[in-house]
């Protein structure tokens, strides 16, 4: 009796099996056909320690996915910053260019003196730093320059009237044409003695103003002003510089003067007149031009933001397959637990 209990028939150990087959085939047919797994690979896809370690590795690896697309998105978006900084940077502070133009003549320029109570006793021009030994000095002597007197309110000081004598400079910087001018003065209650004197791009602007006070007010208002010393011989070298900007062209002197001491040999009483003596000369045929230059290129922004759109366009595809391979192994680890748990049931 105890084994007729025990014992089964050969039918009922078959129809076990075909039921396990049944399972078998129900949860194959839930896989994809692509994704086909052999009996073999799903139990050691089942088995704890194998399941353990794939989980840990598929976290690990979204991890570093996930890294390389934010670093790839923070460079690209980097880029596209230092580029559009660096284009309006450039756009904003041109570079300057000096170039030197070799010339054998200079348009004469203007020389505006402001002698005050001084008398201009003489004004010639020499040639190759010929200047011969003073004659008489303190007392009028032969005056050969284009000089023009001009009267006007200064631009900042409109209540007091200034006279200027404008002198027509040098223009022959191959024979170093020069022009030697002498002033006097009486005895004067001010400590420091001296006077100023202004340059200007063209003489020639002055003679065909319509209006020559107030292109000498202009010329104040825009040019630099200098003074010489009497009792000296001031020789000052002039130098002349052209900058284009964005939208207009400025001329301005540079000069470079040297002081010599007058020994003065008159007699004592003569000597009450104090005399200035200065000298205006080109110093060399070489015109400096500055030009500023826009460096940034808009051509180059554009292709490196092309670049960096790309980047950033790869970065995103790259971060869409990563979702999608993320949902899909969600999906294949669903799948494994509910095929354990139908075993278990």
């Amino acid at each position: 009796m105890l084994r007729k209990e025990t014992t089964r028939p050969y039918q009922e150990f078959n129809d076990d099996d075909e039921d396990e087959g049944k399972v078998t085939e129900e949860d194959l047919d839930g896989e994809e056909p692509s994704g086909s797994i052999s009996p073999e690979d799903d139990l050691r896809e089942n088995s704890p320690s194998r399941r353990f370690s794939k989980t840990c590795l598929k976290n690990v690896f979204t991890v570093v996915l996930i890294f390389i697309y934010l670093l790839l998105t923070a460079v690209a978006a980097f880029l596209a910053y230092q580029t559009i900084s660096d284009f309006f940077d450039k756009l904003n502070h041109p570079v300057m260019s000096v170039t030197y133009k070799e010339v054998d003549f200079f348009p004469p320029p203007g020389i505006a003196l402001y002698p005050g109570n001084a008398e201009l006793l003489s004004c010639r021009h020499y040639y190759h730093d010929d200047i011969p030994p003073l004659v008489d000095p303190g007392k009028p002597q032969e005056v050969d320059c284009d000089i023009d007197d001009v009267t006007y309110f200064g631009p900042f000081t409109r209540q007091k009237e200034k006279r200027a004598l404008v002198i027509r400079g040098p223009s022959d910087v191959r024979n170093k044409e020069l022009i030697f001018m002498q002033f006097s003065q009486n005895e004067t209650e001010e400590d420091f003695s001296a006077i100023t004197y202004m340059l200007f791009a063209k003489f020639s602007d002055l003679t065909n103003s319509e209006n020559k006070s107030d292109f000498m007010r202009d010329c104040e208002r825009n040019y630099s002003m200098w003074t010489f010393s009497g009792g000296f011989r001031t020789w000052v070298k002039m130098s002349l510089v052209r900058t284009s900007g964005k939208s207009n062209e400025s001329v301005e002197f540079r000069q470079e003067s040297t002081v010599v001491k007058f020994n003065d040999k008159r007699p004592e009483p003569e000597q009450s007149n104090e005399l200035f003596f200065v000298v205006f000369e080109w110093r060399d045929p070489f015109m400096q031009e500055i030009r500023l230059i826009v460096t940034a290129n808009p051509w180059n922004s554009v292709a490196i933001l092309c670049g960096v759109f790309m980047a950033l366009f790869k970065a995103a595809n790259f971060a869409k397959l990563t979702v999608q391979w993320i949902i899909k192994m969600r999906k294949r680890h669903l799948r494994n637990k509910a095929r354990e748990l139908n075993s278990i049931s």
